[in-house]
């Protein structure tokens, strides 16, 4: 974030900070990625150091390409000697800021592939506790180098020896950072599985989800030709009442009357429809169900909540497909009213 001619950077030293001592004890500011080689002979553009990426790296998705090339590009050119930046150290949990004072440059046998560096004064460090809940998870980027923007003057006043820290309960950030969090897992969930189950596979998904609940299930083998994908029931043979004939649909878009219209066609009167999607419905679709006592919507924001509530009773390969770990958020406490 600029700050007239100043430029606030934030850096991780790895994954678990194993690069540590190379920022606290040699000084040196470092990002891995080593088979690239030495990028200084590259031109100030991002698509350069994406084709270097291509060549060293090729078995990668395609959205890590531009993303690490950014950084790279960014790590070369664009960071330059005075500016400042900040490391959040994972070994001694200190908040480091200091200045960058040196140009890149390639250390080919540079221990744990660390070997584009830079040289860096550190200037003062502060315990974690000194800093907002929000300025805080702004530097817990999931990316090793980045610009520090929302939170920079908080960064900026502590090195100047101002005190703004809020207390910790009337620290507004606090919600925004627990709220972010949710957020970023349901995207994550829903994007997942976008890319990673269609059609069938998905209905599998969700037939294993219903299991989770108690339900015995049986894919049907209509296929997507508006048929049924799954039917659920409680007892063992599929006689007894409710019957539950649930419809599959792998779209991120809306989904319209036509299709819920379809479904409930094939629905009797003493069984349940239920059509789950990744996506919306429209407003017709929610419309027509309003009025069916035994037809149930489930969208993607919906189908996320049903998938968090049951996560722990998932067998490992959907918990391998979709990897998430249970951690506390603080919640900020309501102050009564005077």
């Amino acid at each position: 974030m600029a700050r007239g001619n100043m430029v606030l950077w934030g850096i991780h030293g790895g994954r678990t900070g194993d690069a540590d001592p190379i920022f606290l004890k040699e000084r040196q500011l470092a990002l891995a990625w080593e088979h690239t080689g030495d990028l200084q002979g590259l031109p100030p553009n991002r698509d350069a150091f994406r084709e270097r990426l291509l060549d060293a790296y090729p078995e990668r998705k395609a959205g890590w390409y531009p993303m690490v090339a950014g950084q790279l590009s960014r790590f070369v050119h664009e960071m330059q000697a005075d500016d400042l930046v900040i490391y959040p150290s994972k070994r001694d949990r200190q908040v480091h800021i200091g200045r960058v004072s040196g140009p890149y440059q390639y250390v080919a046998d540079a221990p744990g592939g660390y070997v584009h560096r830079r040289a860096v004064k550190w200037l003062k460090s502060f315990p974690r506790t000194k800093f907002s809940q929000g300025a805080l998870y702004e530097i817990g980027s999931a990316m090793s180098l980045f610009q520090v923007k929302n939170y920079a003057d908080e960064f900026l006043a502590a090195l100047a020896g101002k005190e703004t820290t809020p207390p910790a309960k009337r620290d507004e950030s606090i919600s925004y950072v627990a709220e972010d969090i949710e957020q970023n897992t349901r995207d994550f969930i829903l994007k997942t599985l976008a890319q990673e189950l269609k059609g069938h596979a998905l209905a599998e998904f969700i037939a294993h989800l219903l299991g989770t609940m108690g339900y015995r299930t049986r894919l049907s083998s209509e296929g997507p030709d508006g048929g049924i994908d799954i039917i659920a029931h409680k007892d063992e043979l599929g006689f007894e009442p409710p019957i539950i004939k649930v419809q599959v649909k792998s779209t991120e878009g809306s989904i319209g009357d036509p299709i819920v219209s379809q479904l409930y066609g094939k629905v009797e009167r003493t069984e349940y429809g239920m059509v789950v999607t990744l996506g919306t419905f429209t407003k017709q679709a929610a419309s027509f169900a309003r009025n069916k006592s035994n037809l149930r919507l489930v969208g993607g924001e919906e189908l996320v909540g049903l998938i968090l509530q049951h996560y722990e009773q998932f067998d490992s390969r959907y918990k391998g497909l979709l990897p998430l770990r249970h951690v506390y958020v603080p919640e900020p406490l309501e102050e009564a009213e005077p």
